[in-house]
């Protein structure tokens, strides 16, 4: 179905305000949200993390009575349950707003490991919340949608949260905005330069997405086993607190902490815990493309997120930013050094790109872990 239909019937029904965190099953929703409104109007706002997009939702609504529309992939619906929960639910304030939520891991449908569990859960997640629902799939007619969808805009008059469930390839658009940056050091690249920074006892922790991608890669390209590396394959944000109390209960080793600009803003609370419990040979380095890559591309936060102040204001020890593959390797030398006395941020400006024929772990995330506990006891 049109992306541009379910627009169309959210104006009709009176909800003009959009946001939330983009996801691959909804790429033709956001691109077509993208192409419309931008990332930078009052109209659409791609949102830090789940929940915060349901309290701008929240406050959207309080300031004109109208619901407002947020979009998420299904894993965000753990962020969102909370002020879904003691927020918007009927037996509060009694909020509406509707959700269009992208199925990942639906069972039958193969997809990797980390959206599994959360495939199996989805429809029964929205039970336990009340949430009436429709799903939406590759052989959904206009007409049908646009005869269900008036049941969810009724519950929404009813002051209740209800929701899109979207299924793959089940939105589509002719839209192709381009997200771009000024830079022009890939990702990989200045993964390949990092790993080249590390020794043999050094641990990484990645962050979720392409990032742990490469980094398999570029391991089997260099004929290294994986058991220095946790990839963090879901849980986006959480890659640095996994990475400082690992730091902490192994001070004689350096912990590099590969994270994106996209995963550090959803949680950006973890910045001052880090630089409160100041581990020493702590490398946290931030991949700042200004986009959720990952997933399709869409601008984060503008790209106006200055993480090396962030870090700074943290009590981080130093900070350092590269933007080309030689000031990299020179900034990395510099932040090694002084790692000794804390955390070192690096943030690391790389264009929105990455190879088509980029593969996928070919581990699972059990052998991940029983292979880096058992490297840490060496």
């Amino acid at each position: 179905m049109r992306a541009s239909l379910l627009l169309d019937a959210c104006e009709k029904a009176g909800i003009r305000f959009f946001t939330g965190v983009p996801d691959s099953l909804l790429k033709g929703l956001c691109n077509e949200l993208y192409d419309r409104f931008g990332t930078e109007s009052d109209t659409h706002v791609v949102a830090h993390n789940e929940g915060g997009a349901i309290a701008l939702c929240a406050g959207h609504y309080l300031s004109c009575g109208k619901p407002a529309l947020c979009y998420m992939q299904n894993s965000g619906l753990g962020n969102a349950v909370n002020p879904l929960a003691s927020l918007m639910d009927p037996k509060v304030y009694g909020i509406p707003c509707l959700l269009v939520i992208g199925w990942r891991g639906e069972p039958g449908v193969k997809d990797e490991p980390q959206h599994v569990k959360q495939g199996i859960i989805t429809l029964s997640q929205l039970e336990i919340l009340d949430i009436p629902y429709l799903i939406l799939s590759e052989d959904t007619t206009d007409e049908s949608f646009l005869e269900n969808f008036a049941s969810l805009v009724f519950a929404l008059s009813q002051c209740r949260t209800a929701a899109i469930v979207v299924r793959k390839g089940a939105l589509t658009t002719d839209r192709k905005p381009s997200y771009s940056n000024a830079f022009r050091m890939s990702r990989e690249s200045a993964a390949e330069i990092i790993l080249s920074k590390t020794e043999a006892r050094d641990v990484i922790v990645s962050t979720t997405g392409k990032l742990s991608r490469e980094l398999f890669e570029l391991r089997e390209k260099r004929g290294e086993d994986h058991s220095r590396d946790f990839l963090t394959v879901g849980s986006m944000g959480h890659a640095g607190m996994i990475a400082l109390r690992i730091a902490v209960e192994h001070p004689e080793r350096t912990v590099w902490c590969l994270d994106g600009d996209g995963a550090a803003l959803m949680h950006l609370g973890s910045l001052p815990v880090i630089g409160k419990r100041a581990p020493g040979h702590f490398l946290h380095v931030i991949i700042n493309n200004g986009a959720h890559e990952t997933v399709g591309g869409m601008p984060v936060c503008s790209g106006c997120l200055d993480l090396p102040a962030l870090a700074k204001a943290s009590g981080y020890h130093a900070v350092y930013s590269a933007d080309n593959e030689t000031d990299l390797a020179s900034v990395l030398e510099q932040a090694k050094a002084s790692s000794a006395g804390g955390p070192v941020m690096v943030e690391v400006r790389c264009s929105c790109s990455s190879r088509a024929d980029l593969g996928r772990p070919t581990t699972t995330p059990i052998q991940n872990r029983d292979a880096l506990m058992a490297f840490l006891q060496t």
